[in-house]
């Protein structure tokens, strides 16, 4: 008990004073501490490097792919599973090429045929004429090529017959989980929906998330756990479009923050407060209710076609460049991570229809974010230190303020026209900014060009085209004393 009691203290001295990922709010803290405790919630190590890919890809492959269906019900016959060409290794090139630093496999979806020779079903790629393993395939292709390597693993299996029977079911599941965390090398993330139907049975199991949790973490202790899992949340839509105002510390379950305090468990679901969907999870009204506080950043998933899975009448309904720029500038310039998702056909190739959108994207974005028109310009500050860091293309240096709000005044080397705005908050220190503005100067006068609210790992703004050698931005409210790691400046095509 006196253990129990001694963690418990130091978790609340922890979320306080240090820097911690969670921390408990006890009833008589002021409004003032609260906030003061939300600006020093910090991501763990695993959640940061999620967090600086920016870019995911999502694979979706399997039976589906075969049947031209978005779920299957499991009674599919294997040979139906047949890709005479696939190659891993074109995927992982071509989304490498268009920026993505991560590829999560649909190891099996919620038609439980598995894409790795399980020894746990014959419902896989073992009985079907293609007898390899797709999931090294692509395992391999992304260690071959500097790319982080993920797996979805269905929680809902429509073929085992032992689905809705929880206690056997979980130890099916953890069986295979197992086999997809020992057998293919390193895997950064894992990712869970919150899938469930009925079993055989007639009832929904029951999942064992902590269990599953625990495992992943002896296993893979390098790996996010996604989406029903403790280090990213879902963001509420699979439009790819992140909030406005959005923050990645938000209220938390009570009860799970002190299984953990308390050592009962390493890892529990933090189950936000009210609707995930709602459009302010993380402000100070939300906080200043809440019970404890959790670093739970939104990752926004979306498919680059109408559906999630190939489908050959869809090759002419492939998201243009203007709407995957405007998805982009929605998501990862929203404090988001975007999880793309990029079907291979029943060739097991992705598409030339897919290839030629993504390298197009690709271009567009170079073309906009590869010059910074801010470089070089003379940076002074109201208050802080190392206001310079803001130009000097390192995340982990940062301009750090003196007081909770100040104004940075850069001055270009000669006049540009700019119509794009970047900016970063150096999340290891936690998320603080609240509200913000940029002005430009004309003549004698300061104008207004853009504002906005959040702003955490990155937020990108568009506006109408500016012409000025001066600008300023105003940080106008903070948790704390603000951080910005970088400040940009760009110029893309005029809407």
């Amino acid at each position: 008990m006196k253990q129990s009691l001694a963690l418990f203290a130091a978790l609340l001295y922890l979320g306080a004073s240090a820097q911690n990922n969670h921390v408990l709010i006890p009833a008589g803290d002021s409004e003032a501490d609260i906030v003061k405790k939300a600006a020093n919630v910090v991501p763990s190590p695993r959640q940061l490097r999620w967090q600086e890919l920016e870019l995911t890809a999502f694979v979706h492959f399997g039976m589906n792919t075969f049947t031209n269906k978005e779920w299957g019900d499991g009674k599919e016959d294997t040979h139906l599973f047949n890709p005479d060409r696939l190659d891993a290794r074109q995927w992982v090139r071509v989304l490498k090429a268009a920026g993505f630093k991560q590829v999560i496999i649909t190891a099996k979806h919620h038609d439980g045929f598995c894409l790795w020779p399980s020894a746990y079903t014959e419902h896989s790629v073992k009985n079907s004429p293609y007898h390899g393993d797709v999931v090294k395939a692509v395992a391999d292709a992304c260690h071959e090529y500097g790319v982080g390597f993920g797996v979805y693993l269905s929680p809902w299996d429509r073929n085992n017959p032992d689905y809705g029977d929880s206690e056997k079911y979980n130890r099916y599941f953890m069986n295979q989980l197992t086999e997809l965390l020992t057998h293919y090398g390193k895997v950064d993330e894992v990712w869970f929906d919150g899938a469930n139907g009925e079993g055989p049975n007639g009832h929904k199991p029951v999942y064992d998330f902590n269990a599953w949790y625990a495992l992943i973490r002896r296993l893979q202790p390098g790996a996010v756990i996604a989406i029903m899992g403790p280090d990213v949340r879902w963001v509420g839509t699979e439009s790819g479009y992140g909030r406005e105002t959005e923050w990645s510390v938000i209220p938390a379950d009570k009860n799970a923050l002190e299984k953990i305090a308390d050592n009962s468990q390493k890892d529990v679901a933090f189950a936000p407060i009210g609707d995930k969907m709602e459009k302010d999870l993380g402000s100070r009204e939300k906080i200043l209710g809440a019970a404890g506080l959790v670093w739970y950043p939104a990752e926004a998933d979306v498919s680059i076609r109408p559906g999630w899975f190939y489908h050959a009448d869809q090759d002419a309904h492939v998201k243009s460049v203007d709407k995957l720029m405007d998805i982009y500038f929605s998501s990862v310039g929203r404090n988001c991570t975007l999880l793309m998702n990029v079907p291979p056909d029943t060739h097991g190739l992705i598409s030339d229809s897919d290839v030629s959108h993504l390298q197009a994207w690709a271009a567009a974005r170079r073309a906009v974010f590869e010059h910074n028109l801010a470089a070089g310009a003379r940076v002074s500050a109201s208050n802080g230190r190392h206001a310079a860091a803001t130009l000097d293309d390192a995340y982990d240096t940062y301009y750090e303020a003196g007081d909770s709000t100040a104004t940075l005044t850069f001055t270009l080397p000669q006049p540009k026209a700019f119509n794009v705005l970047s900016l970063q908050e150096e999340i290891s220190a936690g998320q603080r900014i609240e509200k913000w503005a940029l002005e430009y100067k004309d003549g004698g006068d300061w104008k207004e060009i853009t504002s906005g609210t959040t702003v955490g790992y990155k937020r990108l703004l568009r506006f109408p085209m500016v012409t000025a050698r001066e600008v300023r931005l105003h940080i106008l409210s903070s948790r704390t004393n603000p951080t910005l790691a970088a400040f940009g400046l760009y110029r893309g095509p005029q809407n």
